[in-house]
């Protein structure tokens, strides 16, 4: 997509599956026992009081594993712990306030989790300052945003070998779901120079910027390549200048991509990568931005109009950072009323995209949906930003 002026900023994890093992449903007291296998996390109990929470870990399993405690959205981290490597026990703290979470493991650290199940913590909330506030949105987001791209990095593989290879229906039946992690933390791509360009540039940015056409879009047009008569999102003759790609030059552009994913992940993982509670806050703007200019008018998505799904992922991001930064912003003057209208606002939206389908079931094809229903979802994002755009300065007078 087109480089924009947009706040260097991350975003976001939609983690669905089941988890295996029983569950107690009695408070842990003495700390909660998690049993992890390369296919299960039992965790021991549902309930725990509010406060330090202590998770015992045993790895029985073949390979290291992460484990992860989710806010109620199942997208925000609260807590995780890495790097619990085969026949490890480790002891985890996690400072929780009350209100229901969700508990899961990954297998080798990538991909969804093994599953989730609900716990929930008891009790008063703390008293904790705007600094401890801060620190946890930061810390909250950094994990956010590294699980995103380790759920990427198997997508992206997945697809790519199946592009490689010509397996077109395979494909093109992953394409929408690969792109889900990346749509949602968009703006960090943005952040690292070029790296943006060579995985999400469409066809039109690279060859105004005099760059090779590399990336999503590059796949996405060999797998829904157009037919004579058709034009790019200019305008353009969609044949001119291009052809369908060769066996060899597919398996470039798909070790391409898994390549500029892979040193995506090894740049968001580095213990330097941070980011300030401006890039956060601007960062849920910066997704709204994306949805306005590319997803509404379908130019994005221009061939296989999978747009709705990058719309929706967009929206998961934006608000797993408004979410993040809330508390801040409701702490300054004003704040409770604005939180509340961006919080509304968001439900408006997501209701609307819930009409036209599901990132777990699919969207309708963007070419399927009328002016009338691309208006409707239009004047939502538009009554959205308005607000959104508050988001930034609110929480920053709160410090």
């Amino acid at each position: 997509m087109p480089r924009r002026v947009l706040s260097a900023a991350l975003a976001a994890l939609a983690l669905s599956a089941a988890l295996a093992g029983c569950v107690r449903n009695d408070a842990a007291a003495a700390g909660i026992d998690v049993a992890i296998s390369d296919d299960t996390c039992a965790v021991s109990a549902s309930t725990s009081p509010a406060g330090a929470v202590e998770f015992r870990l045993e790895n029985t399993g073949t390979d290291v594993s992460e484990f992860e405690i989710l806010a109620e959205d199942k997208l925000r981290i609260a807590g995780e712990k890495e790097n619990v490597t085969p026949g490890q026990t480790v002891s985890y703290v996690a400072q929780l306030e009350p209100g229901t979470y969700f508990t899961g493991c990954k297998f080798q650290m990538v991909g969804a989790p093994i599953g989730l199940t609900e716990f929930t913590v008891t009790g008063e909330a703390s008293t904790s300052g705007d600094q401890a506030a801060a620190g946890e949105a930061v810390t909250g987001y950094l994990a956010y945003v590294r699980s995103q791209v380790g759920e990427l990095v198997p997508a992206v593989a997945a697809l790519a070998d199946a592009y490689a290879t010509g397996d077109d229906e395979t494909a093109r039946s992953l394409f929408a779901a690969a792109r889900v992690p990346y749509e949602r933390i968009e703006p960090t791509a943005e952040a690292f120079g070029d790296l943006d360009p060579k995985i999400d540039y469409r066809e039109v940015d690279a060859v105004a910027e005099g760059l090779d056409w590399t990336g999503f879009h590059r796949i996405e047009k060999d797998l829904w390549p157009p037919a004579a008569g058709d034009l790019n999102s200019d305008g353009a003759d969609a044949l001119a200048g291009w052809s369908p790609s060769t066996p060899e030059q597919r398996r470039q552009f798909a070790d391409r991509l898994v390549a500029d994913v892979a040193q995506l992940q090894e740049l968001v993982t580095e213990d330097s990568f941070s980011v300030t509670l401006a890039d956060i806050s601007n960062g849920a703007i910066a997704l709204l931005d994306e949805v306005a200019v590319g997803k509404i008018s379908g130019e994005e998505d221009w061939w296989s109009h999978t747009d709705l799904s990058d719309f929706a992922a967009n929206v998961d991001g934006a608000s797993v950072a408004f979410e993040l930064v809330r508390p801040l912003a409701a702490d300054s003057d004003d704040g409770t009323e604005l939180t509340t209208e961006i919080s509304g606002r968001f439900d408006d939206l997501r209701a609307l995209l819930a009409e036209h389908g599901s990132l777990e079931e699919g969207f309708t094809s963007y070419a399927e949906v009328d002016d009338a229903s691309r208006k409707t979802l239009s004047d939502a994002v538009n009554a959205l930003a308005e607000p959104l755009s508050r988001l930034t300065a609110t929480v920053l007078a709160a410090q």
